[in-house]
């Protein structure tokens, strides 16, 4: 697997398995199927109503949560700080996990929505932490 660093350190991996469109019926085995192949970095949203399954597979697999890059999206529904951290937890928790790799936002509308881009408020590591 080849792998990027990114400008904090972390090293990401170049190739990925996205569960966009990945009914919840299949996704816990599409998960399961791409990191049996090797694939170390893994895609999902909240939009796209399946981390629960991936949460499930990525437990199942017994691959090291250390070694999967994990990434999920917050909703524009969801955007503001309050907000955002609330949804960013729930993730977690859908997931099954401690901590997120990557968080986006889904669909970033600048600040058309007057929160004056106070969606995450940074950490002193360069990083936003919410912990469960």
């Amino acid at each position: 697997m080849d792998y990027i660093t990114l400008s904090n350190g972390v090293k990401m991996p170049q190739l990925g398995y996205g569960v966009f469109q990945v009914t919840q019926e299949e996704c816990e085995r599409c998960v399961l199927d791409a990191l049996k192949a090797g694939y170390r970095a893994i895609d999902t949203a909240q939009s796209y109503y399946n981390e629960e399954q991936v949460g499930a597979a990525i437990e199942e697999t017994g691959v090291d949560r250390k070694d999967i890059f994990l990434t999920t999206k917050v909703w524009i529904e969801h955007y503001g700080y309050e907000k955002a951290k609330a949804s960013v937890l729930d993730s977690m928790e859908k997931l099954r996990t401690d901590y997120l790799d990557l968080c986006l936002l889904h669909q970033p509308y600048s600040d058309y929505y007057g929160r004056n881009g106070s969606y995450f408020k940074q950490s002193s590591g360069g990083g936003c932490t919410f912990r469960r």
